[in-house]
């Protein structure tokens, strides 16, 4: 593409940053990162039509982990480890509170609730025999009692009599919640380039050379924030992990209020304008959903819909409106990568399923890092 003049002076011309990725990382980053530096003028390329990945995929859940899933965590993570991931994603959703505000993210803190069928018997009596364990690990972080046993209260079926709830727990809507960090942007004058892919970057004495499918420029500073894509630009332990969601039309007296939890975190669903959002199910085939196409498959989609009518809402009829699904980044460890790659390229990335709640504070740590 032959750029004008005025194309290339007014968008492409003395680029300080460079961000690859416009989704909360991304746009964390720049925001941060114009409060330290005012004058400097920051372009985000994003390669798709909205932030592509997870962040205008998510199902929306303010949440920190569910316990099984802490419990998990300890098993291949120290004590001090799991506590400060937790006290991480509990200072990012404070974070993503104060940026936004709790008005325009539709914030409810309803609590979140963490189902355990019949089958997974034993997994539900570890819960409660480590609930107090885990409690006294976090007091220091939430000045109280993190999880408690409570009564199936929602008449799900096939589950455990009682669920574990996580008092903190919250919800917002992804979607308002990223049309505000774009508006943000936009006015501190950061500059967002839809549909536009980085292809290579060759990283020169004193800049970076960016050629991407439409044009080349070059930047003083490249910041890669693409999770789950990271393994096109960057060689970090990152891997893609598709997610796989649906949505059911609108169901009359929908009583279902909260984030729920399944599986050590495997499943997940909630109450949106009278619906149930779903999603989940990637461990029942890995290998398939490590993976950057979207796309959804049978497997998955079937049981979703068989955990619907098996359990969420038994002997109610529903109909599912819309499927769709996202693409994480996970590794080997929980750990956010937060990284100087050489003399010009940064890295914030491998949010691990949780981008919701530390998608603030790590594009906070990635400006700080520069």
């Amino acid at each position: 593409m032959n750029l004008s003049y005025w194309e290339l002076k007014t968008w492409l011309n003395n680029v300080d940053f460079t961000i690859v990725g416009s989704g909360l990382v991304g746009l964390n980053t720049a925001l941060h990162l114009k409060k330290r530096v005012p004058k400097a003028k920051i372009v985000i390329l994003e390669k798709g039509l909205f932030p592509h990945g997870a962040s205008t995929k998510n199902a929306g859940f303010a949440c920190f982990g569910s316990l099984s899933e802490i419990l998990q965590d300890l098993q291949s993570h120290t004590t001090e480890e799991v506590a400060a991931l937790v006290g991480q994603r509990q200072e990012g959703l404070q974070l993503l509170r104060t940026t936004i505000g709790d008005e325009a993210l539709s914030y409810q803190q309803l609590g979140g609730f963490e189902l355990f069928l019949e089958k997974d018997r034993s997994l539900f009596e570890r819960c409660l025999d480590e609930i107090k364990q885990v409690n006294t690990l976090l007091k220091p972080i939430f000045k109280a009692d993190v999880f408690s046993n409570v009564s199936n209260s929602f008449n799900f079926s096939g589950i455990e009599n009682h669920y574990i709830r996580n008092q903190f727990e919250g919800q917002i809507d992804t979607g308002k919640m990223m049309q505000e960090l774009i508006k943000k942007a936009q006015q501190q004058g950061i500059i967002i380039l839809n549909n536009t892919t980085v292809e290579t970057y060759i990283e020169q004495p004193s800049q970076v050379a960016i050629k991407t499918n439409h044009f080349e420029f070059s930047t003083s500073k490249l910041i890669v924030t693409t999770n789950g894509f990271s393994q096109q630009l960057i060689d970090e332990d990152v891997q893609p992990a598709r997610a796989q969601v649906l949505i059911t039309k609108p169901i009359k007296d929908l009583h279902i209020k909260g984030t729920f939890h399944l599986d050590c975190g495997y499943y997940y669903f909630r109450n949106i304008d009278n619906r149930i959002l779903l999603g989940g199910g990637r461990n029942l085939d890995f290998a398939t959903e490590n993976t950057t196409e979207f796309s959804e498959t049978e497997q998955i989609q079937n049981a979703l819909e068989a955990l619907l009518k098996n359990t969420i809402i038994p002997n109610r009829e529903f109909e599912i409106e819309h499927r769709w699904s996202g693409i994480m980044g996970v590794g080997s460890q929980k750990k956010p990568i937060v990284k100087q790659l050489s003399d010009h390229v940064y890295c914030g990335v491998r949010m691990g399923g949780m981008g919701v709640a530390i998608g603030s504070i790590i594009g906070k740590k990635v400006a700080e890092l520069l």
